[in-house]
């Protein structure tokens, strides 16, 4: 339901200026076009309980907006999107309306922010459909800053200006002014990868090439946009935003270089352009962790947030955070992964409670799944404290994860998965954590507290095992194993657990390690679930993870 204010609950400033006007005038030729005629008395309460569910509009209304937001960044959050028409502030209320070019543009900004809380400001924001169709400020006063933001982003759209905070002309796109910016990446908790960086720049235009390197041991990038004013407009928008959820903030800056020359197509650096390029010497890409974390005040939420909210941080999940989601905690969600650029941060039932840690799983095969096995499925994304059954509906549980970070990397990368024959989904829970049974409760079994589990993969911050988190495949990613144990003992094992070996091989380099490919991606999970961990003898448990490889 649209909690856009009525015509009654505008700031005191529009209330009194209503009444020099009269009401009527103030709807009819000024303020708001929408769906509804001025009510008194009685009928305002009515029309307020009578009010049916928003539809999708091209007026959005924003809630809990910062008392000292400024309007370009309230512009900021729907230009990744499309085109900002119009703008009102309501600061005394906290809130504003949005109007963007189009409903489409509207929609998918939406879309974007419900799984990846955008922040400014280091404070969540949140966004939804007004039952307003048409913003007319005209007559409006205090609207010079609004307008003037507004005719800086048509400036910034038009190739003519960038972006700036205020009125001013401060952000003149100069003459020969670089389309390379230099990035540098405090406060490093989780590693940021160059899909990450990729990921959450992209939505501010064409990303040619990016170069990472460590220096006076910061981690930092370089970044060429096909044109600088994209470089002027990523700037502006993500300049001190957070990747993800209080953390890997960005600090951005142009670079004095005006191209740059990539050697080799790794994942310390990339040519977009040049798909020919060796490797070199460096490790294989990764592939993106997920903006898991694109949240807002993070771009990413966990390891993803959002810009402006990356749901973790830049107005996206965190990473604003742009808070990637995740985000990937993140525009967390911008923000959290290749899936949020083909639409896996549109997560669907993400209701719960911002930042929340603990997931509902609802679908799941009451006769199959334990909470071992949830604990080891999402233990791939994250640290999983507790896992509760429900008791009386055992197709539905809660997992209670280390942080909401990692809550939405999880989901992000499960929803939507078969496991036992049921397509899993999962959502945020309303429930801040996994409460355990009280003695004497009956419970069968069905909680369990893995808080101290040594099998939890992240227990250190900024784990390598972080940058090896992908989407559940087919083929498996097998490490710690025996010198003793041959091809088709691992074949075997796995074929005894009802698997289909399409594929096998041992890495070259590390006969430690080697890839099996299965006969679908529910097999893989439910490979996965049954042998990581598996003893192979000579202190040699097998540690299981998914691959982005195939064979």
């Amino acid at each position: 339901v649209d909690a856009s204010p009525s015509p009654f609950s505008l700031p005191k400033k529009l209330n009194e200026f209503s009444a020099r006007r009269g009401s009527d005038e103030l709807l009819s030729s000024g303020i708001i076009n929408g769906p509804f005629t001025m009510a008194n008395g009685n009928d305002s309460k009515k029309f307020k309980r009578d009010r049916p569910p928003c539809s999708p509009s091209r007026v959005l209304h924003l809630r809990k907006i910062p008392c000292d937001v400024t309007e370009a960044e309230i512009i900021s959050l729907g230009l990744p999107f499309g085109k900002v028409t119009n703008l009102l502030m309501l600061k005394g209320k906290s809130q504003a309306f949005l109007e963007m070019a189009s409903e489409e543009a509207a929609v998918t900004m939406v879309n974007y922010y419900t799984p990846v809380t955008p922040h400014l400001r280091s404070q969540p924001v949140y966004i939804q459909y007004s039952n307003h169709r048409e913003l007319k400020t005209d007559n409006l006063p205090n609207q010079a800053r609004a307008q003037a933001a507004l005719q800086a982003v048509s400036a910034v759209q038009s190739g003519s200006l960038a972006l700036s905070g205020g009125p001013s002309n401060e952000g003149t796109v100069l003459p020969g002014q670089s389309p390379v910016l230099r990035i540098i990446i405090e406060n490093l908790f989780y590693p940021v990868t160059l899909e990450v960086l990729h990921q959450i720049f992209s939505k501010f235009g064409t990303v040619l090439k990016i170069i990472t390197f460590t220096k006076n041991n910061q981690f930092q990038a370089l970044l060429q946009y096909a044109d600088p004013v994209n470089a002027h407009y990523a700037k502006m928008a993500l300049d001190g935003q957070n990747i993800y959820n209080a953390c890997c903030t960005l600090r951005i800056d142009f670079s004095k270089l005006t191209s740059l020359n990539v050697k080799y197509n790794n994942d310390k650096s990339r040519d977009f352009t040049r798909l020919d390029l060796p490797t070199g010497d460096g490790q294989p890409s990764l592939e993106p962790p997920m903006a898991a974390a694109f949240g807002a005040p993070g771009i990413i939420s966990s390891p993803y947030a959002g810009a402006a909210g990356f749901a973790p941080a830049i107005g996206f999940p965190q990473a604003t955070g742009l808070s990637v989601p995740a985000v990937p905690g993140a525009l967390g969600p911008l923000t959290i992964t290749s899936s949020a650029v083909t639409g896996r941060m549109a997560i669907p039932g993400a209701s719960g409670i911002p930042g929340n840690s603990v997931l509902l799983v609802t679908n799941l095969n009451p006769d199959l799944i334990t909470p071992h096995g949830l604990f080891i499925l999402f233990g791939v994304y994250g640290d999983v404290h507790r896992v509760k059954i429900m008791f009386n509906k055992k197709e539905n549980a809660l997992v209670q994860m280390a942080d909401a970070n990692q809550a939405q990397l999880a989901m992000n990368h499960l929803s939507g998965q078969r496991l036992y024959g049921k397509v899993l989904r999962a959502t945020l829970s309303k429930h801040q954590a996994v409460q355990l049974p009280r003695e004497g409760q009956e419970d069968q079994g069905l909680t369990k507290d893995f808080s101290n589990s040594p099998l939890h993969r992240f227990k250190k911050p900024g784990s390598k095992n972080f940058q090896n988190i992908f989407p559940p495949s087919a083929t498996l990613h097998l490490s710690n194993i025996p010198p003793s144990v041959t091809v088709d003992d691992l074949k075997n094992l796995f074929i005894e657990a009802g698997c289909s070996v399409k594929a096998f091989k041992f890495f070259q380099k590390d006969r430690k390690m080697a890839l099996i490919q299965l006969g679908s991606v529910e097999e893989a999970i439910q490979a996965l679930i049954e042998l990581h961990n598996h003893d192979l003898g000579e202190n040699h448990h097998l540690r299981v993870s998914f691959s982005k490889s195939t064979i």
